[in-house]
């Protein structure tokens, strides 16, 4: 990306970086829950039950590698949604992990895909990727326009790490705060993937 060229980021945008910025790399974080159907356990993982699940936004972009990709392309699976940055060291401690898990789920209908965000230069988050040997795809998302698409009070990304889990409708099903480990990521997978698939008695 050429370091002369300029980019407009909408006010809306700028602010949510704003606010990412001050949170910083977080591990933690809050939730306005209300009325999502959200139950908070042990560890701050929240999760949905299916009847009380709101529809996940059909977040989109082209991945690093410039493939045009969005979450409605993986409908039937069960999707892993991971927010980070290179620049964030919880998310450079919790990505090995997150590869682990890839590996394991991958040919059991479950997808992961990362949006990156607040790298201005891909090839920053290209080689996290390479270092870390995350094979799952990213979308690219510098401005934070994709996170600005999830309601407030549904699952709403609010630090970065944040990871989610989209049920087979497309639903957010759970979510966590901050970096966690391959187990407590697991177990938001466990459930989701042990439901029924759409369809079938």
């Amino acid at each position: 990306m050429s370091g002369t060229k300029r980019f407009r980021v909408p006010f809306a945008a700028a602010v949510a970086i704003l606010v990412l910025a001050l949170a910083g790399c977080s591990s933690s974080g809050s939730s306005s829950s209300t009325g999502t159907g959200l139950v908070t356990g042990k560890g701050g993982t929240a999760v949905a039950a299916p009847g009380h699940r709101e529809e996940a936004p059909d977040v989109s972009g082209a991945t690093l590698e410039g493939a045009p990709v969005k979450l409605s392309d993986y409908r039937g699976k069960v999707v892993v949604l991971n927010l980070w940055g290179s620049w964030c060291n919880a998310c450079r401690t919790e990505a090995p992990g997150l590869q682990e898990l890839w590996v394991r789920y991958q040919d059991q209908g479950v997808q992961f895909l990362g949006i990156n965000t607040r790298d201005n230069d891909p090839a920053n988050a290209i080689a996290f990727e390479k270092n870390k040997g995350v094979t799952f795809p990213s979308i690219y998302d510098p401005d934070g326009s994709q996170i600005l698409r999830f309601p407030k009070g549904n699952l709403n990304p609010q630090a970065i790490p944040t990871t989610l889990v989209i049920d087979r409708d497309g639903r957010t099903a759970a979510r966590v705060f901050g970096g966690r480990t391959p187990e407590v990521i697991d177990s938001m997978i466990r459930p989701v993937l042990a439901e029924p698939t759409p369809g079938t008695p």
